[in-house]
């Protein structure tokens, strides 16, 4: 039972198609400079939304005391 297992899992990564060094470089460099892009965007929506959540605050503040 475990002999045909690994025969036909041997047999299926002959089939993978394996990325070039350059390919998995390139990806990886893509997937990181969007990473860092998503996290800068994500930073200045956190910004922008504590910056007026504070002067909501201050709002309130002077309209109740």
């Amino acid at each position: 039972m475990a002999k045909g297992f690994l025969k036909g899992v041997r047999a299926e990564l002959k089939k993978v198609v394996w990325p070039t060094r350059k390919q998995l470089i390139n990806n990886t460099v893509l997937v990181v400079v969007l990473i860092l892009a998503f996290a800068v965007i994500v930073f200045g929506f956190d910004m922008i939304i504590q910056l007026l959540d504070g002067k909501l605050w201050d709002l309130i503040e002077s309209k109740i005391g």
